[in-house]
């Protein structure tokens, strides 16, 4: 990927590659700009193979001490800045950095090996460092970075990805990029759509804009207008906020090339919704951060298959439904568990064997714990987690069916079932709401939604209590956060 930044900034050097606020940088500036930072860290004793820890926001800063790493075979451990402090201090102990580069706003865990630490100042005279002399002989499955999972459920685990395997998801990104994209980016840079993506951004010298963070859905309806975005993605939760910014209505969109959908489960009326008001194509993908690329859509694909399906397996990605329990490869249209295999997959967890044979077996297949169907057209319907799934009364539910209902419902605007124990059925669901703007009460009452849903799903499925909200509770990678929403049902359970 080095190589690949110097091939990008010898054909189009003013070429603007970072925008972000009112800074701008060129492939130009990145390539020499990792080229001081490689020094750096050479200079600093990093040799290839050493974690470099970042403890920055997503910014130019973390681009070029990221590409700088790169060129002398460092592995960067990016860190969001919203795991708390004994998630990041795991990371810490676990890595064991040579270096880490820590962020104004930033608070290393207290008694955390940092190893050399460069403060914000420090990264000026970084960059403007002479080029090495000489840069460390790489191989193309040199690990290039470790991507954290979001540890809502225990410590973070650490994805290991490799010059080989961003080059597979490059391969297998498909409509979504395209050379010269103007792509805006949403989502943390420690996000596996960021940090395994280095390579396509390379490839296609794309130019990356930063909505910035916190995020906002005005400032990404703003910037989409005057930054000409052509490819826009983001998690449902974000999309559904930009659709319900009343600045949608008058924000100009024409440059949309593509919207890009994934991360979570899909409510198809969001699509839907996507569709209208953007009005440019919608492409939904389903991936994992283990995983990194799994299936997508095709532009030319009918809105019935945008709207309930996450597409097929890309050129690269083998996939199969299998038995939880046996193993067994199921028929399609069977429920089960998603397993696939590609090159574009992590290498494994961190310094993690064990935990790494839990998920990859011994024929390379990645267990994802989430739960779909392949239907007769070939393309995946994914109907939620193993772990989110609950059993009503004996009969399996899951959340993400349910869910894709109530949205439909007028006056719901974003909804997340769980499961929660019960001492006649075992477990019930309770569905949160967020009601949608000017609803009454009553539209969004327990006895109007289980008629809605008994409507349109089998009795058992319907929610048996809702609970409006304000909004719904979400991780440090902006998915909903279940485990807190599951808490939240029972306390109030409790006390009501």
């Amino acid at each position: 990927m080095g190589d690949l930044l110097r091939d990008a900034a010898a054909a189009d050097a003013d070429r603007e590659a970072y925008v972000h606020g009112e800074k701008r940088v060129t492939y130009g500036w990145l390539d020499r700009a990792a080229d001081g930072f490689a020094a750096t860290l050479l200079e600093s004793g990093v040799t290839p193979g050493d974690v470099v820890v970042l403890l920055l926001p997503s910014s130019i800063k973390f681009a070029a001490c990221y590409l700088g790493a790169l060129r002398v075979g460092a592995i960067t451990s990016a860190v969001n800045l919203r795991l708390g402090p004994s998630e990041q201090a795991s990371i810490f102990d676990r890595t064991e950095p040579s270096l880490t580069v820590v962020g104004d706003e930033a608070h290393p865990p207290e008694g955390a090996q940092l190893g050399r630490v460069l403060g914000v100042a420090d990264l000026k005279d970084a960059f403007a460092a002479d080029p090495p002399a000489r840069a460390p002989r790489l191989s193309a499955d040199d690990p290039t970075c470790i991507v954290w999972t979001s540890g809502t459920t225990g410590a973070p685990k650490g994805a290991v990805y490799d010059h080989t395997t961003q080059a597979a998801i490059s391969r297998n990104i498909g409509q979504l990029t395209a050379p010269g994209d103007r792509r805006l980016v949403v989502l943390p840079f420690p996000h596996v759509g960021y940090m395994t993506r280095m390579w396509d951004e390379l490839a296609n010298t794309t130019t990356i804009v930063l909505v910035g963070e916190p995020w906002s859905a005005a400032e990404t309806l703003r910037l989409i207008a005057t930054e000409r975005i052509t490819m826009g993605t983001g998690v449902p939760t974000q999309w559904s906020l930009v659709l319900d910014h009343p600045d949608v209505a008058h924000t100009d969109c024409s440059t949309l090339r593509v919207a890009g959908l994934g991360g979570a489960s899909i409510p198809p009326e969001l699509v839907r919704r996507m569709r209208d008001v953007l009005r440019c194509p919608v492409i939904t993908r389903y991936t994992s951060t283990e995983a990194g690329v799994t299936t997508s859509t095709l532009i030319s694909d009918p809105d019935e298959v945008i709207a309930n399906t996450v597409g097929r397996p890309t050129p690269d990605v083998e996939l199969h439904i299998v038995d939880p329990d046996t193993g067994a490869t199921l028929e399609r249209d069977a429920v089960g568990e998603v397993v696939c295999r590609s090159p574009a997959m992590m290498r494994g967890y961190w310094h993690d064997p064990a935990q790494t044979a839990e998920v990859i077996d011994r024929d390379g297949w990645l267990h994802t714990r989430d739960l779909g169907f392949v239907g007769g057209d070939g393309n995946l319907r994914l109907v939620g987690r193993l772990k989110d799934m609950y059993i009503r009364g004996g009969y399996n539910v899951y959340p993400a069916e349910v869910e894709a209902v109530l949205v439909e419902h007028p006056g719901v605007a974003r909804a997340a079932v769980v499961g929660v124990p019960d001492p006649v059925l075992g477990e019930v669901g309770v569905a949160f709401i967020v009601a949608a703007p000017g609803a009454e009460t009553s539209a969004v009452s327990v006895s109007e939604l289980r008629a809605w849903c008994r409507a349109r799903l089998a009795d058992y499925k319907s929610p048996d209590r809702v609970i409006v909200v304000e909004d719904l509770p979400i991780t440090s990678m902006l998915k909903t956060d279940k485990r807190a929403l599951v808490a939240r049902a029972a306390e109030q359970g409790a006390t009501s």
